[in-house]
């Protein structure tokens, strides 16, 4: 199929883009006056948000956890609607994303490697092989084992404990010692398939050295196998055996230098699991006094976490405008029009619960949304999932802007019973 414009605009199907990332690729497609369609099944479509149903010109109803009907009725759907780009938004289905794209001879990531940024199992042995630094590692089936393997690989206390194939923090512990492993491996080994389509995950759990040090994320548009870097950006979570994500903030403060390096390294990542026509999202953490930036793991989709309109409100770039334009075979636009900075704080609860009332103040150079209204069931504070809400500041200096957001956050008040 070639790439080429219908007659309202090129046509992109979207593999699944419930979630935070599909609101950002429904304005980045009103931006480029790009058709939007989904690929979800029809229950899923039904509960979407009315902004985003309103927002596709049609939909492919399909079984995504069946991968040769789900090929066959997209492969047709491209086909009767000139579709001319595949954008994968949820990550457990970028592997089908570049399956399709393959069939249907369109710009895709290699399918022979689009596996390994789902499975994080597979991710390690792709990092292994491409040389990029990153945690030693170890894979168990269950507590004994994970026992016997994290003792002769000396991977070392504390231990990151997480599912192979799972996001947003859910399953995954830091353990400080061999006492709270068992209990760790059965949180890991909870989740058998992915909600809401029934998914069928790998349950092996990946045992990985714990690495200190600070975190940071960069983002990858990958256009006919060229990486373009974007913006690093800091993260900040919770401490002790879960660690949530309670916010970011663009610029990320680094060096010139180290901000290179987290750009390349990040790149070079990427390009291990295949990404060659799209955007990969990929963690990092770089030990105290180091210049060596260690991959956690990287996921061949858009960020979440609101992390597009960070980086847009600090930097100019859209990363949905980016990843359209790289799966549409274009030129990615990933120069910045602007120096400013933005941060994100998240409302966390002390503990699950009832949510009774959520009161978050308005102050100058700041935004908020409420994720869950009172009523809602707010789950222990174990994953991104307990999250309340979330406010947003834009300033001149990551400090300034960082500064604003937690104070709005510490103001902030979130009654759970």
């Amino acid at each position: 199929m070639k790439n080429g414009a219908g007659p309202h605009g090129p046509g992109v199907l979207v593999i699944e883009p419930m979630g935070n990332a599909g609101r950002f690729l429904v304005e980045a497609a009103d931006r480029l006056g790009v058709r939007l369609y989904a690929a979800t099944r029809k229950d899923i479509h039904d509960s979407y948000p009315e902004r985003l149903r309103a927002a596709l010109v049609g939909v492919c109803a399909t079984d995504l956890t069946d991968t040769p009907r789900a090929l066959e009725d997209m492969d047709a759907f491209c086909r009767q609607h000139a579709i001319t780009g595949v954008a994968p938004c949820f990550e457990l289905f970028t592997p089908l994303a570049a399956l399709l794209a393959e069939r249907i001879g369109l710009p895709g990531n290699d399918p022979r490697l689009a596996r390994a940024a789902r499975n994080k199992i597979l991710m390690g042995e792709a990092f292994a092989a491409a040389g990029i630094p990153a945690p030693r590692w170890a894979v168990a089936h269950d507590a004994d084992e994970a026992y016997r393997v994290a003792q002769a690989r000396a991977l070392g206390w504390p231990l990151v404990v997480k599912p192979a194939e799972q996001g947003g923090s859910w399953g995954v512990s830091v353990v400080d010692g061999p006492d709270r492993l068992a209990e760790a491996v059965v949180a890991a080994r909870q989740y058998t398939h992915a909600h809401p389509h029934g998914l069928e995950l790998d349950t092996r759990v990946l045992l990985q050295e714990y690495i200190p040090g600070a975190e940071y994320s960069c983002d990858t548009v990958v256009a006919g196998g060229v990486a373009h870097p974007l913006p690093v950006v800091a993260k900040d979570t919770t401490e002790g055996r879960y660690r949530i994500e309670t916010g970011h903030t663009c610029p990320s403060g680094l060096p010139a230098s180290l901000v290179a390096k987290v750009q390349h390294t990040a790149a070079r990542a990427a390009l291990a699991v295949g990404v060659r026509n799209g955007i990969a999202h990929t963690e990092v953490k770089i030990p105290p006094g180091a210049q060596t930036p260690y991959v956690i793991e990287t996921g061949a989709r858009l960020p979440g976490d609101n992390l597009c309109e960070i980086v847009e409100a600090a930097t100019g770039v859209s990363e949905a405008v980016a990843q359209l334009q790289a799966v549409l075979g274009l030129v990615p636009d990933t120069v910045p029009s602007r120096t400013d900075a933005a941060s994100i704080r998240f409302l966390l609860p002390e503990h699950g619960g009832v949510l009774r009332q959520v009161v978050i103040p308005d102050l100058p150079g700041t935004h908020s949304e409420v994720h869950l209204r009172p009523g809602a069931v707010v789950p222990e504070p174990a994953d991104s999932a307990c999250r309340i809400g979330h406010v947003v500041a834009r300033a001149e200096t990551a400090e300034q802007a960082r500064g604003l957001a937690a104070r709005v956050a510490a103001r902030s008040r979130a009654e759970v019973g």
